[in-house]
């Protein structure tokens, strides 16, 4: 018996979540690291190892889609916070699939919030520069992500469902991305009107988790509603990366709800805190929970816990458990997404082995 060959993997950018990426690419027995594209002008050049802070990996990070399709990889993993659609149809156009974490699940969102330069929707342009060059576009993470596949699959022994409820109870304070919680409002007055709009922009893909579930029940949905509570610091708060005055946002609850003649049947919570100093507050269980109701009930945790002799002491190294479990459910797919046939898919496409880690063997 031999080996298949190792997927070719070009990665597209080294924030938080790409960093901890490029290791766990190294370390991915179907994986091999063959390209780095880089924004910021003063990595382009370097060894992607250097870049990330480990060991160098003899990939040279360069700046240039021509130099992504020259590379003839198999897969481009983008993990930007936010998308390039560009370099996604000039990628895909090529015949190279396209895994992405960033603000993609089904494409409602994006359709809806941010249409295309052209003034098309953004997944008929990614759609038609997939049939174009025969190539797999698919989008994931661990919330929005896996936290719906988790809550799809607890109600397989479930009869007469009314119900199905994903939470994500954390504490983000672990988060050092300062443009991001700037972005939805954190660390202004809670009573700044731009904040609900701000929470919404910035947390829409999460109406595309609900309709992932829903397609995956065959439920047909009227409407996603968005609604919200803000929790206000009662005292001045420094996390030493950031700053929150008394009465500005630190915490706050948001819900999307996939309705159906007025009933909420699939919803997507988000529980965040960034410091427990707010009013109101919430009680953050760091985990991921699934509810659902019908017959039976289910009600699920979904903890994330590190490795034995994880050091724990160091800020940036809990973060980045948060980064890893974001990032896996991308990379541990690529097998999947490479062999699926041409087109946009989603995780309600995609075989059960899309979801199976690797054993260390």
């Amino acid at each position: 018996m031999t080996a298949s060959p190792r997927i070719r993997v070009f990665q597209v950018a080294t924030g938080n979540l790409g960093t901890e990426m490029i290791g766990r690419i190294q370390s991915h027995p179907d994986l091999e690291l063959v390209g780095l594209h880089c924004y910021t002008p003063d990595k382009i050049g370097r060894d992607a190892g250097e870049i990330v802070g480990i060991d160098p990996v003899g990939v040279t990070a360069t700046g240039t889609v021509e130099e992504i399709i020259a590379a003839r990889p198999d897969v481009l993993t983008f993990h930007g916070v936010f998308p390039d659609e560009d370099l996604y149809v000039r990628v895909l156009e090529a015949g190279i699939n396209v895994v992405t974490t960033a603000d993609w699940i089904t494409g409602f969102h994006r359709d809806t919030n941010h249409p295309h330069q052209s003034g098309r929707k953004v997944s008929e342009v990614i759609a038609e520069a997939c049939e174009r060059g025969g190539a797999t576009f698919y989008g994931t993470g661990m919330n929005p992500g896996l936290a719906q596949i988790l809550g799809i699959v607890h109600t397989a022994d479930v009869a007469d469902i009314e119900n199905v409820t994903v939470i994500e109870s954390v504490d983000v304070s672990c988060h050092h991305s300062v443009d991001t919680w700037k972005a939805v409002g954190y660390g202004l007055p809670v009573d700044d009107p731009s904040i609900p709009d701000s929470l919404y922009k910035y947390t829409a893909v999460f109406a595309d988790s609900v309709y992932l579930m829903a397609d995956a029940f065959d439920l047909e949905l009227d409407e996603v509603t968005f609604s919200y509570e803000l929790g206000a610091c009662t005292k001045d708060v420094d996390l030493g990366w950031y700053q929150l005055p008394q009465g500005s946002l630190g915490g706050s609850y948001i819900k999307y709800q996939g309705m159906v003649d007025g009933v909420a049947r699939v919803e997507s919570h988000l529980e965040w805190q960034m410091t427990p100093h707010t009013d109101p507050s919430w009680n953050i269980q760091a985990c991921y929970i699934t509810q659902v109701t019908g017959d039976p009930n289910i009600y699920s945790k979904h903890m994330i816990f590190p490795r034995k002799g994880f050091d724990l002491s160091n800020p940036e190294n809990f973060a980045s458990i948060g980064m890893t479990v974001t990032g896996l459910p991308a990379l541990n797919s690529i097998t999947s997404v490479v062999a699926a046939a041409p087109g946009i898919v989603t995780s309600a496409d995609l075989p059960l082995r899309s979801f199976a880690g690797r054993f260390a063997i």
